[in-house]
């Protein structure tokens, strides 16, 4: 029995309690309003904005928020209101709305909803930089790409990607890349060039090519780099003239020079051009001091240098007359490896009792164009000055200077002026100074500089061109002319080519007697005061003269035959019988082309001295004006006959021809008589 209702009391306990949990399940199932899973609210928003609207399923419920969702947000009637402004920089980044939905009457069926508020984050903080001012130091031997430092800006929004832009006057640095603000070096740095660079760094919270509508904030910073110097030139005498080789910088001195007077101490500092000997370091951040010591040329300790300034002075006279060379030594104290040399060139000078003196105080002189002399009045202006300590006044060693312009020049006392210059008066200074110890003088140099005027009765270029052109006329005339006498003198030679000739004719006779050679004259008394048309004279017995007529017969024999005068003709008849010869001895004058003849002025007389006259013969190509013209030349007045004398050696030679009058017996016209 007992066991019996222990059963049923389990039973009854099990199913009140299924009662009990079944009754609240079929109340949650029942929804009497509803709403939105989620809701997204982007920061920065307004209170008062709606962000849910609520679903009330069965009418006469009641919505009501539940602690603590009505601090941040409340309700209008179904719409669900924020009530403050949310920050998604904030720690909380999403809320839980919670609303009780409560059916009428009171205690009949109510329910919870519950809605998720999640903030969203914008764009709406600028980046920052933690400093507006940066200061750093590079060296200058750093390599390029060294890293100079970063200069990272912060935004408070998390999530936002910054990007960077880097400005500047030089192109010494640059940014490892647009997101990374790493400053790098890009050049070879040089203190003496650049010794502090001025850097702005820009942070922007939007891609640098970011949309027009998208917002966008902007921060800005400056770095400043102070590059260092190191210790890598050696020091640099002064004056000094600046060159790059390559990355390096040199600068060349040209060395120092200075004189002194022979057997003469001079106290004090030397003085030297172009100034005191000194050196600076040749990296000026670091400026070590120099130290200075003469190498070499200071055979015979006539000088001494300062160590700490390079100051050189005199220990005692120089008693040679010499020029002294110095090479000076200056280091750095604390780096003794940067050091450099200069050379100091000291002339020894004899001893100067007077200065350069000028003639005069003043000169004046006018200049017309670049390149003319300077006048005075109608003479040029000469610029001299005298020096007693010469002979004569006549020092070789001054030279003459222009102080006040560069566009004059003094070459051997004379001035000149290397540049066109308006028309004006100039008032400069001329100096006379001695290079052998530096002495001068100075005068007054007055300079009117005029256009060129070309006076009355004077030529211009347009007359000079005039004359040019008239002188190149007579010049051609003149050529004309020549070439016409050459012409006539050409045409001329066949009369000289007539007496050689003769002269091979002459040897022929010669040769013929078996080296017989005596002097005879043959001329020809027929051809004498020719009066008929032929030209040809005929006295009383000019065709029956015996004489001639033997001496036309003797023409035609060899000249051995001619010996004397009783000598048979009947070898000549044996010569003719033998071999007919050509007679060229003849009375007869003819005009025939080629044909040359020879006549006798009397019987051949072997002991009188040769004489040939040759008639010039007239050819067919001789013009009648040519023989008109030779006539008018010849002086009426007298005939004269040239004539050729010479030897028995020349005559068979051709040579030593020998020209002279012809006797006063001969009439013929132009005729060329040669003794041979």
């Amino acid at each position: 029995m007992d066991a019996i209702q222990s059963h049923f009391l389990m039973r009854t306990s099990l199913i009140f309690l299924l009662l009990y949990l079944f009754q609240p399940s079929a109340a949650i199932e029942t929804e009497i309003c509803a709403g939105p899973k989620y809701v997204d609210v982007v920061e920065n928003n307004s209170v008062g904005d709606v962000i849910a609207n609520i679903t009330i399923i069965h009418p006469g419920v009641t919505l009501t928020l539940k602690p603590p969702s009505d601090n941040t947000f409340r309700l209008r009637g179904r719409e669900l209101l924020t009530a403050i402004e949310f920050d998604y920089e904030n720690p909380v980044k999403s809320y839980d709305a919670i609303i009780i939905c409560s059916e009428e009457p009171p205690g009949e069926r109510q329910m919870e909803l519950k809605i998720p508020v999640f903030v969203l984050n914008v764009n709406d903080n600028r980046p920052v930089f933690d400093q507006n001012t940066y200061h750093v130091n590079v060296s200058e031997a750093s390599p390029v790409g060294t890293s100079v430092g970063q200069f990272a800006a912060t935004d408070q929004d998390k999530d936002t990607q910054l990007f960077y832009t880097l400005t500047s006057d030089s192109m010494l640095f640059k940014l490892r890349s647009p997101t990374i603000p790493d400053v790098l070096t890009n050049a070879t740095l040089d203190y003496e060039k650049v010794d502090n660079v001025r850097l702005v760094l820009y942070a922007q919270d939007t891609p640098l090519t970011k949309p027009e509508k998208s917002p966008s904030f902007t921060a800005t910073t400056t770095i400043m780099v102070t590059i260092t110097d190191q210790d890598n030139r050696p020091p640099w005498f002064q004056p000094c003239t600046k060159q790059n080789n390559g990355e390096a910088v040199i600068c060349y001195s040209t060395g120092y020079t200075g004189s002194v007077v022979l057997n003469q101490i001079q106290t004090g500092v030397l003085p030297l051009e172009p100034g005191p000997l000194y050196a600076i370091d040749g990296d000026s951040g670091i400026n070590e001091e120099i130290t200075y010591l003469i190498l070499s040329g200071n055979d015979g300790d006539y000088f001494e240098i300062n160590a700490n300034t390079g100051n050189i002075s005199m220990l005692k006279p120089v008693n040679r007359p010499d020029t002294i060379h110095l090479t000076v030594l200056a280091a750095q104290k604390k780096n003794r490896n940067q050091f450099a040399t200069t050379t100091v060139t000291i002339s020894v000078l004899l001893k100067s009792d007077f200065r350069p003196q000028f003639q005069k105080s003043s000169y004046k002189g006018l200049i017309t164009k670049v390149g003319s002399m300077a006048m005075d009045n109608d003479k040029p202006l000469i610029i001299h000055a005298t020096d007693k300590d010469y002979p004569e006044e006549i020092n070789p060693f001054i030279v003459y200077s222009v102080i006040g312009s560069d566009d004059f020049s003094i070459l051997n006392g004379y001035l000149f002026m290397t540049k066109d210059l308006p028309d004006s008066t100039l008032s400069l200074h001329v100096v006379a100074t001695d290079d052998s110890n530096g002495e001068s003088d100075r005068a007054e140099l007055i300079v009117e500089v005029k256009s060129v005027i070309i006076p009355p009765g004077s030529y211009g270029s347009q007359d000079m061109i005039a004359l040019g052109v008239t002188l190149g006329i007579l010049l051609f005339a003149c050529l004309v002319v020549i070439g016409v006498l050459v012409h006539r003198m050409r045409k001329e030679k066949a009369d000289w080519r007539k007496i050689y000739e003769v002269n091979v004719f002459r040897s022929s006779l010669g040769q013929s007697s078996g080296g017989f050679k005596k002097e005879f004259q043959y001329t020809n008394e027929a051809f004498q005061n020719t009066a008929d048309e032929g030209g040809m004279g005929s006295g009383p017995s000019a065709v029956d003269d015996t004489p001639l007529t033997q001496a036309v017969r003797k023409s035609t024999l060899p000249l051995h035959t001619l010996q004397s005068d009783d000598t048979s003709d009947t070898g000549s008849d044996k010569a003719d019988s033998e071999k007919e010869v050509k007679p060229i001895l003849t009375k007869e004058r003819r005009m025939e082309e080629g044909y040359k003849a020879v006549w006798f002025k009397e019987d051949i007389d072997p002991n009188a001295k040769e004489e040939v006259v040759i008639i010039p013969d007239s050819r067919v190509d001789d013009s009648e004006d040519e023989e008109d013209e030779e006539e008018e030349e010849r002086p009426k007045s007298s005939n004269k006959t040239l004539k050729m004398d010479t030897d028995d050696t020349d005559l068979d030679s051709g040579l030593g021809v020998k020209m002279g009058d012809p006797p006063e017996d001969s009439d013929d016209d132009e005729a060329l008589t040669s003794n041979l």
